[in-house]
């Protein structure tokens, strides 16, 4: 597989289990991430809420894009993200399943391109694409000297 594109996020830890997040856009603002009590104070989304609304608005963008292509009409789509959590045999939480919906307006589905869009647009989406695919990641921890102390296989 070829590969198309690469970007770097950085995140740090501030105290708890806040991390903040600085995207490798300069106009993007920063995201503080938590985790909800008992481990954190839920001063921002978890990484389940942040992936949840990555497929979400994945899936919003690649529909408007095509049924609209560069300039969608403003508020004609809502999206909700339902995210079902489970635990494995393992007794590890993980996430079970995502539930998006999308709710346009009459502007969307009485678009002459949107019976085309409603066959296309998910294999657009490059994060639920990717999500439904399975996604290979590798894991390396290093100290502050740039040994690494684990890598994952």
């Amino acid at each position: 597989m070829s590969e198309e594109g690469r970007f770097t996020i950085h995140l740090e830890q501030r105290e708890g289990f806040q991390i903040n997040v600085a995207f490798d856009w300069k106009r993007a603002a920063d995201l503080l991430m938590d985790e909800p009590p008992p481990l954190g104070e839920q001063q921002g989304p978890n990484a389940s809420r942040v992936l949840a609304a990555a497929a979400a608005n994945c899936l919003s963008a690649s529909l408007l894009y095509c049924v609209f292509k560069e300039e969608p009409p403003e508020d004609c789509l809502k999206a909700e993200a339902t995210c079902i959590m489970i635990r494995n045999a393992r007794k590890r939480l993980r996430i079970g399943g995502l539930e998006i919906r999308l709710i346009v307006a009459d502007v969307v589905k009485e678009s002459a391109r949107f019976g085309r869009c409603k066959a296309l647009f998910e294999d657009f989406c490059v994060v639920s694409a990717s999500i439904r695919e399975g996604i290979p990641m590798k894991v390396t921890v290093v100290d502050q000297a740039g040994e690494v102390l684990h890598q994952s296989e």
